[in-house]
């Protein structure tokens, strides 16, 4: 039997002790000179060339240090969430983004600390919303004592489109940058907005929008609710289900990619 809604996300609650504490540091640490930095070092993607199943089964090492509903490896989230896609009869492309939306923790493998790679995202560059998980957090980040990156548009033009605006550097916008050539427009801008519940879940940063954010933004709340409701579900049988999402991806993507 799944759990209720109202406990998910549930950041008061005391099992969820540790992503409080993650959240102090990620939300301390995040700027915009350290996202700069980070998508220089990273995008394009050029550390690693492999298929997407050597990368996924890297995955099985990986639990989410951010994330109060899940102590699960990472790969049975991405099966649990493309599970729910494709019973809901969504299109093939999207059940593959939902069985690929978090590899980008990938970079944890490659050394970065968790604060680094996962956690909900924010635009970096203007102020700081309230709407963000444990935001009392940014008391400490440099980025607050900054008068031009603390006003609301900071250094972008209101209604700019969330395409010009660097959000915290991380897992989403890495996975954006690795697989969103391959899976077209609307899945990159999932991938890499999947995690910005301040954005698509609370309407936070609604003055740096611009008609496609306007367009497609309640199609990554939509998507959040299989990514976050999932995880209540039984474990998938991974290895029964495999050759199904074999054949899914082959029509999408190359057998090697560069990461």
């Amino acid at each position: 039997m799944g759990r209720a809604k109202d406990t998910f996300r549930d950041y008061e609650a005391e099992s969820a002790a540790r992503a409080r504490a993650f959240y102090a540091e990620h939300n301390a640490r995040l700027t915009l000179a350290f996202t700069q930095e980070k998508e220089a070092e990273f995008l394009p993607p050029r550390r690693l060339r492999a298929g997407l199943w050597g990368v996924m089964e890297r995955l099985e090492t990986v639990v989410d240090e951010s994330d109060p509903d899940t102590d699960l490896p990472q790969i049975v989230h991405a099966f649990q969430t493309a599970e729910a896609l494709r019973k809901a009869g969504k299109p093939d492309w999207l059940v593959l983004v939902g069985l690929v939306h978090d590899m980008g923790k990938l970079l944890c493998l490659f050394g970065e600390p968790q604060w680094a790679v996962v956690g909900d995202t924010f635009p970096v560059g203007c102020a700081f919303s309230d709407a963000i998980v444990e935001s009392a957090a940014f008391e400490r980040n440099p980025d607050r004592a900054d008068p031009l990156l603390s006003t609301a548009s900071g250094i972008y033009e209101a209604g700019c489109g969330l395409g010009a605006v660097h959000f915290c550097w991380g897992h989403d916008e890495y996975i954006a940058g690795v697989l969103g050539p391959h899976l077209g427009e609307e899945a990159a801008y999932i991938l890499r907005l999947h995690s910005f519940y301040a954005g698509h879940s609370h309407g936070a940063y609604g003055e740096l929008f611009d008609e496609r954010d306007r367009r497609w933004m309640p199609r990554v709340r939509e998507f959040s609710t299989f990514d976050l409701y999932s995880k209540g579900a039984r474990l998938p049988d991974i290895e029964g289900l495999r050759p199904r999402y074999e054949d899914l991806a082959s029509a999408f993507l190359p057998d090697v990619l560069d990461w």
